[in-house]
């Protein structure tokens, strides 16, 4: 049995902790300064309860987009000062200035003030206390590994560089042949037969199975498993970690069982979601083509000076079913890049500095909302890719291919998650995120890419 009952959020109850806190902790602020200092801005009221509705609302629409829930950032207290600055003053002045729902605006600008700085200081109070205390040490998650020799230092990293609450602390060696002790930095390795006895004794509160070899799980080990498992201990599959941990698909770790990994969302057969993506999509191409109109003249005068070309540039990509189509973009880079290479890379000397600027803030993409009009691209979606790169990386990488059950998108879960792709491990990185979006494709999840996206804009780390 567990000795202790160790206190541990997952990462998803981590966020629900803070969505659910900075509601109680604004509503409780604001209630409590009209209680005691008769301030009559915002009240509550059966007849005004959609106020503090959309209050909350704005807060975490913005709190989304300016990163005030990234577990990373909720966990360092000077992002934390950034992201809660910026979300609670665009949150404020959008609700003072939303017409008809908000309150009517004060004629006293102290009123402003107070309403304003109340809101900032108690959720900054909040999430600094959250920072020092429920995100500390204190609350990690201690871990068992059984997987082979060879693969701890790949395991650790891995899933400890996501989450540095998840803290795998001894590993069993699965491995039936290797006979030497092995030594890892704080991972101590663990006898088969001691299994029970350390899980009892420190605190574990998961044990993950990474190894792919079953010689290895002896009749003892095995035995142990079962007792664990029947006294309350959580045992996992790595795979379902990774998954769960990075939000990519172990692509690495998949082989002839790969139907266990792709029983694809159902939302890529849903008529009505399909339907309702289109529909926005189709708006969004309109809108983004008017923002083209309007930029146009700019970039004409931009490119004739610094990339000396033709004002829009079009490759080939591979679509849906490996069709292939035309894109089309502004121009960044100088006039016959592809002489030098085709493979970009993050500081490409191609690039003008006027076409840097441009890519960072995803202008030059605008062109690729007439793709998305006539059907060739999603919104959200994979990256298209160059045949020939698509031709050469599938050749290495197993189901690279399958990220052309859908359509190639503008900006889609690898992009916001990961950097610009510059060599065959990166694409691998990408593959695992483009992967898991084909996987868990939901409304949901389109809304968090959305988010992302802006987010990427924002704080302007495009490539």
């Amino acid at each position: 049995m567990r000795s202790k009952n160790k206190m541990h959020f997952e990462i998803s109850e981590r966020k629900v902790l803070l969505f659910a806190f900075d509601a109680v902790f604004l509503f409780s602020a604001l209630y409590f300064l009209n209680l005691f200092l008769d301030y009559h801005y915002f009240t509550f009221g059966i007849k005004t309860i959609y106020r503090p509705i959309i209050l909350v609302g704005y807060l975490y629409i913005f709190g989304t987009i300016f990163e005030m829930y990234n577990l990373q950032v909720a966990s360092n207290q000077l992002q934390i000062l950034r992201s809660v600055v910026l979300s609670v003053s665009t949150t404020i002045l959008v609700y003072l200035l939303t017409p008809v729902l908000s309150p009517e605006l004060p004629k006293h600008r102290l009123v402003i003030l107070i309403f304003y700085f109340t809101v900032l200081i108690v959720i900054l109070l909040w999430r600094f206390f959250y920072a020092l205390f429920l995100a500390s040490q204190r609350f990690s998650q201690n871990v068992v590994l059984i997987c082979d020799q060879d693969q701890v230092e790949e395991l650790v990293l891995g899933l400890e560089s996501v989450d540095p609450h998840y803290k795998i602390i001894g590993f069993v060696n699965s491995d039936s042949i290797s006979e030497e002790k092995a030594c890892f930095h704080y991972v101590k390795e663990i006898s088969k037969d001691d299994l029970e006895t350390f899980v009892s004794h420190n605190n574990v509160s998961e044990i993950v199975i990474a190894s792919q070899n079953t010689d290895g799980i002896t009749a003892d080990l095995y035995q142990q498993l079962l007792h664990l498992l029947e006294s309350g201990n959580v045992i996992r599959e790595y795979t379902q970690v990774y998954e769960s941990k990075t939000q990519r698909i172990p692509v690495h770790y998949i082989a002839r069982d790969f139907y266990r990994f792709f029983p694809f969302s159902r939302s890529n057969n849903n008529k009505l979601y399909l339907f309702l993506i289109r529909f926005i999509e189709c708006v969004f191409s309109i809108i983004g083509l008017l923002f083209c109109v309007v930029f146009i003249p700019l970039i004409f005068v931009g490119n004739l000076i610094a990339n000396k070309g033709s004002l829009f540039y079009t490759q080939e990509r591979v679509g849906k079913n490996g069709i292939i189509f035309k894109i089309y973009k502004f121009r960044t880079m100088v006039k016959n890049s592809d002489v030098n290479g085709a493979f970009a890379t993050s500081n490409d000397q191609r690039v003008t500095p006027f076409g840097r600027f441009m890519r960072k803030s995803r202008i030059d993409e605008l062109p690729q909302f007439f793709n998305v009009l006539i059907g060739d691209m999603a919104v959200i979606g994979p990256r298209p890719e160059r045949p020939f790169f698509v031709k050469e990386i599938a050749q290495i990488m197993p189901f690279y291919e399958t990220r052309h059950v859908i359509k190639p998108g503008l900006t889609g879960w690898a992009q916001v998650n990961y950097s610009y792709g510059e060599s065959i491990d990166e694409s691998l990185m990408k593959l695992q995120y483009d992967l898991y979006y084909i996987k868990h494709r939901s409304v949901f999840l389109d809304l968090s890419i959305t988010f992302k996206t802006i987010t990427t804009v924002l704080f302007y780390r495009g490539q």
